[in-house]
């Protein structure tokens, strides 16, 4: 640990070696398929833009693969300002592309994501890399190796003036993946999807064989996403036959702009749901609040259906995931600006997408439902039988309980439902916030345990005296749960919440209070933690409210969590051209300051809050750590570890 620390220690990484030094946080590194992904859906892009009619993904023999579009064309001129050809730009600078310009429809509307960093990382992870580009009756070419430019762009020769499009071929690095073939059953779902999502967009995959031959497979779906779902589900026969349909933002809202809206094919089986999403063609393995939107439609569709023919027997509530839970579906949304967890993009992070897709959905439905009568009863009954089941499992595990009932604490605000495995208790800081916390819950299966000041370090307090503090034992008899020891099997039966989240200030004070709780459960009730049951809500530090754009762009807020993520958003802000200084930036003191729909919006709503599960280090690791952070004799410990350590106290805690 003698090594100096200096103004020579600081390194600063251009270019495209942030790629080539972290590959992981830009790329799935199993296998060099998503590096071609993003080449893939560039062509879509222009497909889907309504430039191209024809994506033709080619394997080669020497373990390189091309992607061929009859678009446009990546403009080849200089750009104005950087002064390199812009095709060169575009795969060799990260965060720059044509998709950052939406004012005024920019040269896409509707892409896949705004990371800028797609076809810039397939270059930086590739041996070579050749780019072809027809545009304005002249054919060019320019080739890379590692990110670099090692053949500068040339012309080629001369096209027919009508004809225009871009072939990118890429040599995958094998040094960056852990294998280096390509996963086909992948590239064959992705094209398969695009040709399904592109209607009239013919989409190949041509695989070079070594004997000269060429085994070619092609996509078509007459019927789009409805004829896509019916070979999803093979064999089995759905309730009802499926309902599809499609429903778009038209030139004047309020909230969402022109062309945004959402695709879908849905149908109810026996047994067993499930489905496929996308957001500007691009595929959401985890889905996102578009899904989120696509269940909240269907659920309050059918549930009106219900109430308006009294199908619902007595004592029976129906709930999203009893609709829900039978349901196979597709769906393609299209989002303006939308904003993915990770560069991956495999899942949809844009808050306003569940209300958007929610309120396309749901009319259409209900009015489908209401002409096809004996198709919904059907469909009503098998969410009826679901909720019946789900009350069944319910009450047998009442009556495992035991016969005692303990008083539960006065300022506990405690939910309706008896499910369990549903329900979640948050332990909120403060009263002020608690207030907030109860207007913005679900009260069905929410509740809301306040807590005044900071609860006791429990680290080193004899299990017999816990209960001398008022917070400690407020919160054992809301959770239902007796303290024990980490050797115990404690009885887990009485347990009330199948998640228990904390939520504090987003500040340090809040930390503070997040460790002494996290301390109180790790030390007092490990088996809820080995369990799953225990949950850190991450409320967010920062809002920015960005204005309306003319007609194209409605006012838009987003929120951060802390400020790498505000940096981030502004950064992306500017990229847009949104004017610099036009937004505003408000900071959240704490979560008192918050009103109920923010709250619920940001933490509270599952669709759309951070709630991350606390998870149990390596055996020893944590008691160390613990006992010098919470242990009463260890204040000279503790100064000389954040000496040391001090910018890493976060992560470590």
């Amino acid at each position: 640990m003698s090594k100096s620390y200096d103004e020579s220690s600081v390194r600063v990484l251009k270019g495209l070696e942030p790629v080539k030094e972290r590959p992981g946080m830009y790329t799935r590194t199993t296998d060099p398929t998503h590096i071609c992904q993003e080449v893939i859906d560039n062509a879509a892009d222009e497909a889907l833009g309504g430039f191209a009619r024809k994506i033709a993904v080619t394997l080669h023999l020497d373990g390189s693969l091309s992607v061929e579009d009859d678009g446009r064309g990546i403009p080849v001129g200089l750009h104005p300002d950087e002064g390199v050809p812009v095709v060169e730009l575009v795969f060799t600078r990260l965060h720059a592309g044509g998709k950052f310009n939406k004012k005024d429809g920019g040269a896409y509307a509707f892409s896949g994501g705004l990371h800028g960093v797609g076809v810039s990382v397939t270059n930086a992870l590739s041996t070579r890399l050749e780019v072809e580009v027809k545009r304005e009756s002249a054919v060019w070419q320019l080739a890379f190796s590692g990110g670099e430019v090692i053949e500068p762009l040339r012309k080629l020769g001369d096209c027919p003036p009508r004809t225009s499009g871009t072939r990118v071929r890429v040599w995958p690095d094998a040094r960056y993946f852990e294998s280096p073939r390509y996963s086909i059953a992948e590239l064959e779902r992705l094209l398969r999807a695009k040709a399904v999502l592109l209607p009239g967009v013919a989409v190949t995959l041509t695989l070079e064989k070594a004997d000269g031959q060429h085994e070619v497979r092609s996509w078509r779906y007459p019927d789009g996403l409805k004829s896509y779902l019916v070979e999803l589900y093979g064999d089995d026969e759905p309730v009802a036959p499926a309902f599809a349909g499609e429903n778009y933002i038209g030139a004047e809202h309020e909230q969402f702009s022109p062309g945004e809206g959402a695709a879908w094919a849905l149908a109810w089986f026996e047994h067993n749901g499930g489905g496929e999403s996308y957001v500007n063609l691009i595929p959401t393995a985890s889905g996102g609040t578009h899904e989120a939107g696509l269940r909240t439609g269907v659920f309050e569709a059918v549930k009106s259906f219900v109430d308006h023919h009294n199908l619902l027997p007595r004592g029976v509530k129906l709930q999203a995931e009893d609709v829900w839970g039978r349901v196979r579906f597709v769906l393609s949304a299209r989002v303006l600006d939308p904003q993915f967890q990770g560069q991956t993009k495999e899942k949809l992070n844009n808050r306003d997408a569940l209300k958007l897709v929610a309120s396309l959905v749901r009319d259409p439905l209900e009015i489908w439902l209401n002409a096809h009568v004996d198709h919904a009863r059907k469909i009503a009954e098998l969410a009826i039988r679901q909720a019946q089941s789900r009350l069944k499992s319910v009450k047998k595990v009442e009556k495992k309980k035991g016969s005692g009932v303990a008083v539960l604490p006065g300022k506990l605000t405690d939910c309706e439902s008896e499910d369990i495995q549903r329900n979640e208790l948050f332990l909120v800081e403060g009263d002020s916030a608690g207030g907030s916390a109860k207007l913005a819950r679900d009260k069905e299966y929410q509740a809301i345990l306040p807590l005044r000041g900071k609860v006791l370090n429990s680290w080193e307090t004899d299990r017999d005296q816990l209960f001398s503090n008022a917070e400690i034992h407020d919160i054992a008899v809301a959770i239902g749960v007796d303290p024990h020891g980490a050797d115990d099997s404690p009885d887990l039966s009485g347990l009330r919440y199948g998640k228990i989240a904390i939520l504090s200030d987003a500040d340090v004070d809040g930390s503070h209070i997040q460790v002494l709780l996290l301390t109180l459960f790790y030390r007092h009730f490990p088996a809820l933690i080995r369990a799953g049951h225990i949950y850190v809500a991450k409320p967010p530090l920062y809002r920015v409210d960005v204005p309306g754009q003319g007609k194209t762009r409605p006012p838009r807020k987003f929120y951060a969590l802390d400020d790498a993520e505000l940096d981030s958003m502004l950064e992306r802000l500017r990229s847009e051209h949104v004017r610099e200084g036009s937004w505003s930036i408000g900071r959240f003191k704490g979560l008192g300051e918050m009103n109920p729909e923010q709250l619920k919006d940001t933490t509270m709503h599952p669709d759309t809050r951070r709630l991350s599960r606390v998870v149990l280090p390596p055996v020893g690791t944590a008691d160390a750590t613990f006992t010098m952070l919470m242990g009463k004799g260890e204040a000279a410990s503790r100064r000389a570890w954040m000496e040391e350590k001090g910018n890493l106290v976060e992560a470590d805690v």
